[in-house]
């Protein structure tokens, strides 16, 4: 079955950096947009960045700058590079993409999330 699995967060302090990964495996045919969204505590989740099968991407304006989406369509990973952390970027991040398996068969999958946490 298909999965997504998150990996790359932790503990760090405000200013640093983290790189978060979204693996794909399983019975993929291909693979299309890719999105990273996170959650905090008691907030609605929100999207953060998105890259499209094509490599386009997109940016919520909180991140503009600081964080970079990429994707390694070889190895059907996505990351997200987050530079010049903020208190604010604390929070539970997850990968969505949507995902065509060898059956023809195309669904939205989320990956379990990782944790993010700045500290001061």
């Amino acid at each position: 079955q298909v999965q997504l699995v998150e990996s790359g967060g932790g503990l760090v302090q405000a200013g640093g950096s983290l790189r978060l990964s979204c693996a794909a495996s399983g019975p993929i045919f291909s693979i299309g947009a890719v999105g990273w969204y996170r959650q905090a505590s008691g907030i609605q989740r929100e999207l953060v960045a998105t890259v499209a099968s094509g490599s386009d991407t997109n940016y919520a304006d909180s991140v503009k700058g600081r964080f970079t989406i990429s994707r390694d369509h070889a190895k059907n990973t996505v990351y997200l590079q987050m530079n010049r952390l903020k208190l604010d970027d604390t929070a539970d991040y997850y990968c969505k993409a949507r995902i065509t398996d060898f059956s023809g068969a195309r669904y939205d999958y989320w990956g379990q999330g990782t944790r993010v946490t700045v500290s001061s």
